[in-house]
């Protein structure tokens, strides 16, 4: 994924539309926010036993709410200059030390609860 094109694809798509003005952190957040619950929509009140993600209208409305999510995260991490390349790498050498394999491997609890 070229985050540096999307990011120039964003800008230019909000310039183009004077949309800039919206463009918020906190807007942006929100936005971020609805859409995964938006996401998470999808699979209310589904049978996960039966629920198959291949089907193509089903994957169809998930990769769409994904890459809205997506979309407005790299617009948000665009204006608040923020690298998310290197703050997902600091992120995973955060988590690797909060769920150290001897304490977490097969474990689903919480870094406070190990």
């Amino acid at each position: 994924m070229d985050c540096k094109k999307l990011k120039f694809l964003l800008r230019q798509f909000s310039n183009d539309r004077e949309w800039n003005k919206f463009h918020t952190l906190k807007n942006l957040a929100c936005s971020i926010s609805i859409e995964s619950s938006e996401l998470l929509e999808i699979f209310q009140w589904q049978d996960l036993s039966s629920l198959d993600i291949k089907q193509n209208k089903l994957k169809e409305n998930v990769s769409d709410e994904v890459a809205d999510i997506m979309l407005y995260l790299l617009r948000f991490s665009d204006l608040a200059e923020i690298d998310l390349e290197k703050a997902c790498l600091k992120k995973i050498e955060k988590n690797k030390k909060k769920y150290p394999v001897n304490l977490s491997k097969g474990n689903s609890k919480k870094y406070t609860d190990l």
